[in-house]
């Protein structure tokens, strides 16, 4: 019973509904979150390696778009439209899996309590909420959720749309910034219809907890496309809490790191409506004015305040101070512990599940390689049979032929002898004419030979007479 309530608190405290993507680098654009710029074209100048492009959603819907810097934890704009001023709902911080792991399957922002068990290098490159805890410091957000309604506001209590900022800083920005959009922004753009605000901060050197960088200085840009196209920018540094400067987007871009371009065609170009920009910065003014004069009065009225209870104040605080530091410390300790037992439930409900998944599916594919292979034996059956059949009835042929050859053989040995036996007198009758002819030839060749020899030899005798003859006789006519 207590770990099921202990659990359900775990699932209360740490919701994990918003959903968030990080867009490839070689990207172009923001995917489904191209339609928070102005004609759907991002800001230029901002390409570094450590920038990564997220598309902030929640409840598979997008809400804004943010460029994060893994190098200083922070975001260096976010993009938004203004839907509604609300009042700010209870806060529930979030993290970006993908960013520090980005082969994880989490597709959705999740709680560190988690993603402590099922992210790598959790913190390697954003902000965690431990990096704010006793530093000083609160989540201020580029995107104020007090400008946002509903899930749009939700979605932006995530630490990629949060830089540090001091109290104050926090308190003065979300005031300012509602104040400008809702009471002078707004009402000249079709009541926020065809607004579209981008707000960022310029990392500076110093960090929190040696990890995230402190802003430099935050600025709002503003760019309006209908019923007339205007464009305006604001800067507010830490040193001066208490005001918030206008300027035109061509000169905040010149306070931004170089070649920064934020609004496509530099919102309309030269068809800006100066009418309605002089307007808008009456607007602004008189709202600054207004807040100079409340808080010139309120400090006088609070001077003499504190004043009188200061000495009161400061007893009561040294008194009250170790109290304090102790209830807090014993509170970070219950939070902790449960936060990491929610880890540890979480962790042990992770693997029993991946166990419990894994002795499934290892039994499914048994199941289905046996169904496979009995499947594969009884197809095989009848062509097994069938074969059996047919190699049978070749043996009976062969058989069959065989013993026929057999027979065949039998048989013709004494009919062959028979038959050369009644065809011997008969061959024998047969040779006797040829054998007298060959004889008779035999004997008029052997005459024929007789008679060509000797006349052979008579021709020679002759030819050997008639040369002796002609070689003596004309030599004794000669010496008679």
């Amino acid at each position: 019973m207590k770990m099921s309530i202990l659990f359900s608190l775990c699932i209360f405290a740490f919701p994990g509904f918003s959903q968030g993507r990080v867009v490839g680098v070689d990207e172009a654009g923001f995917a489904e979150c191209n339609e928070f710029f102005y004609g759907e074209t991002p800001p230029e100048g901002f390409t570094e390696s450590f920038h990564v492009k997220i598309c902030q959603q929640y409840n598979k819907e997008p809400r804004f778009a943010t460029l994060y810097s893994t190098e200083d934890k922070t975001p260096l704009y976010s993009a938004f439209k203004y839907t509604k001023a609300a009042q700010r709902g209870k806060e529930s911080w979030l993290v970006e899996p993908q960013i520090d792991d980005p082969g994880n399957d989490l597709e959705e922002m999740v709680h560190e309590a988690v993603a402590v068990g099922s992210v790598n290098n959790l913190g390697a490159n954003q902000a965690l909420t431990t990096d704010y805890v006793d530093s000083g410091y609160e989540r201020g957000q580029l995107n104020p959720s007090s400008l946002n309604e509903d899930d749009f506001q939700l979605a932006t209590y995530t630490l990629t749309n949060a830089v540090p900022m001091t109290p104050s800083l926090s308190e003065s920005w979300h005031k300012d910034v509602e104040n400008i959009v809702e009471q002078a922004l707004a009402p000249h753009c079709e009541n926020g219809a065809r607004l579209y605000l981008v707000a960022g901060a310029v990392p500076s050197s110093l960090r929190v907890k040696d990890k995230v960088s402190i802003p430099e200085f935050l600025w709002l840009a503003a760019c309006c496309d209908a019923p007339e196209v205007w464009s305006v920018g604001f800067l507010k540094r830490p040193s001066g809490e208490n005001s918030i400067e206008d300027l035109s987007v061509q000169e905040l871009e010149k306070q931004l790191p170089s070649g920064a371009h934020l609004f496509k065609s530099n919102c309309g170009g030269g068809s800006q409506s100066q009418e309605k920009m002089e307007a808008i910065l009456q607007t602004i003014n008189q709202i600054q004015s207004e807040e100079s004069i409340v808080q010139t009065t309120a400090g006088r009225v609070g001077w003499h305040k504190r004043e009188e209870s200061s000495l009161l104040k400061r007893v009561a605080g040294i008194i009250a101070a170790p109290f304090t530091k102790l209830l807090r410390i014993i509170g970070y300790v219950l939070v902790e512990v449960v936060r990491y037992t929610c880890y540890f439930l979480w962790y042990v409900v992770k693997q029993l599940s991946n166990t419990a998944m894994g002795g499934l599916y290892s039994l499914w594919n048994g199941v289905v390689s046996y169904g496979k292979e009995i499947g594969t034996v009884l197809v095989n059956i009848p062509r097994d049979v069938a074969k059996v059949a047919a190699n049978i009835i070749m043996g009976f042929v062969r058989i069959f032929q065989n013993t026929l050859s057999l027979i065949y053989r039998i048989l013709s040995v004494p009919i062959g002898l028979f038959l050369h036996i009644l065809a011997f007198p008969l061959d024998t009758l047969c040779a006797v004419p040829i054998v007298l002819k060959d004889m008779a030839a035999g004997v008029g060749g052997t005459c024929s030979l007789i008679v060509d020899a000797t006349a052979a030899m008579m021709s020679g005798f002759y030819y050997i007479a008639t040369h002796l003859g002609k070689k003596f006789v004309p030599k004794l006519s000669s010496d008679d």
